[in-house]
């Protein structure tokens, strides 16, 4: 299974940014960009991979644990940047970052230890991707107008482990699936 631990935005916040990224599709340079549907909009955490079935119930117990260990915190969809000079077009976060990216430390060392190859630690940086393109792009009407742009703040209560199926029809514009595996609540019970 190709796997990932993420952070999924409530279905209001989605639909904020739904009008946002509509807004966003008028832009100059704008019909370049591969724009990623709503199913598809979360933050993640750690990328895991292809990881084998017997492997997945011992991520997920690491992981739980991960969530356990970490309590509840705001969060925002907050302003955004770009990958690769315009490959990748992101929305960024607002709220209680160090705790996002302490969550995110965890949910790759649980990966970790759960005998996943996880490749070279990268410092985490929060964002939910909102468009590709396989060339460059200039994205900054993108960013300009993105500058401007606040979801409200939510409570994260949970880490989400993953499931993507790339598409392998070759229809253009075809998105991934995304399937939650398993739903891992933050803090601690009662």
């Amino acid at each position: 299974m190709r796997l990932f631990a993420a952070l999924l935005p409530p279905e209001d916040v989605s639909r904020e940014l739904a009008t946002e990224v509509d807004r966003l599709r008028q832009l100059p340079g704008s019909d370049a960009l591969r724009w990623t549907g709503r199913p598809g909009w979360h933050f993640t955490l750690a990328f895991y991979g292809e990881v084998d079935d017997d492997v997945v119930p011992e991520l997920s117990e690491r992981l739980a644990r991960a969530a356990h260990r970490t309590q509840p915190f705001a969060l925002a969809l907050r302003g955004g940047g770009q990958f690769g000079h315009g490959r990748v077009l992101w929305v960024g976060a607002d709220g209680d970052l160090p705790v996002l990216r302490l969550l995110a430390d965890r949910a790759e060392a649980a990966g970790r230890k759960a005998g996943v190859a996880m490749g070279e630690h990268r410092r985490y940086t929060a964002h939910l991707t909102v468009a590709r393109s396989r060339v460059a792009v200039d994205p900054r009407p993108c960013l300009t107008a993105l500058d401007a742009f606040t979801s409200r703040t939510w409570t994260v209560g949970e880490l989400v482990l993953m499931r993507s199926e790339l598409p392998a029809s070759g229809v253009p514009g075809e998105q991934p699936r995304y399937e939650a595996v398993a739903r891992l609540p933050l803090g601690r019970a009662g």
